[in-house]
């Protein structure tokens, strides 16, 4: 499996760089943080030399109850990923992939995995806009909402930049934020592996294994 190291401070300093127009056509937005081989390929998993510390972060979920990541996740392998709804292109993929890959586990494992899908438009993505949009991707999925500024702070913790949507020149209302997609060990509630918007099926399924264990890929 593809892999290698990346200082979590190096990802922090760079959080500024890593932001995705999802939906707009405005070309300002870079790639989100990958670590590059010698070769200069992308790397699916980034294993952190130096794991985040799980946000503290209480929201509401898609049926308007708080939820509170650490406590509820507490012990998990669990994968985070802050994105919404109405983008069109890099969330429903990474969402999608995730999905599909999750099925490929058992049951079991399928229950004790946490995917945590954390939206950056809180102001459309209501609960009831956030349960239906899951729904036809992965039920499973835990889907919250809350203040924004909230759920911009606890991103940066990650070395996720997130600014407020916007309108682009053509008038269409986006949401600007980092695309990784954080992995949780169940063994130290650490986030030790990220995944870019590049990450594949067969990434997803040929880690989620390990990931359950709080092995790295």
């Amino acid at each position: 499996m593809r892999k290698t190291t990346f200082a979590a401070a190096a990802l922090l300093a760079a959080a500024s760089l890593t932001l995705s127009a999802c939906g707009s056509s405005d070309d300002s937005g870079s790639s989100p943080v990958a670590a590059v081989a010698e070769d200069g390929s992308q790397q699916a998993a980034t294993v952190l030399d130096q794991p985040f510390t799980k946000p503290d972060l209480v929201l509401t979920d898609t049926q308007g109850k708080q939820y509170d990541l650490r406590k509820e996740t507490a012990g998990h392998p669990t994968l985070l990923y802050f994105g919404y709804t109405n983008c069109p292109d890099v969330c429903p993929l990474t969402m999608s992939n995730i999905a599909v890959a999750k099925k490929q586990l058992s049951q079991a494992e399928q229950d004790e995995l946490r995917v945590v899908f954390v939206t950056t438009d809180p102001d459309r993505d209501t609960s009831a806009a956030l349960g239906a949009w899951l729904k036809g991707i992965d039920p499973q999925v835990v889907g919250l909402t809350g203040d924004f500024t909230t759920i911009q702070t606890a991103a940066r913790t990650l070395g996720i930049s997130i600014e407020a949507p916007h309108k682009d020149k053509n008038g269409k209302t986006v949401s600007t934020h980092g695309t990784q997609v954080i992995a949780f060990s169940p063994k130290t509630d650490a986030g030790y592996l990220l995944y870019g918007e590049d990450a594949t099926v067969d990434d997803y399924t040929a880690d989620l294994p390990k990931i359950l264990k709080g092995q790295n890929p």
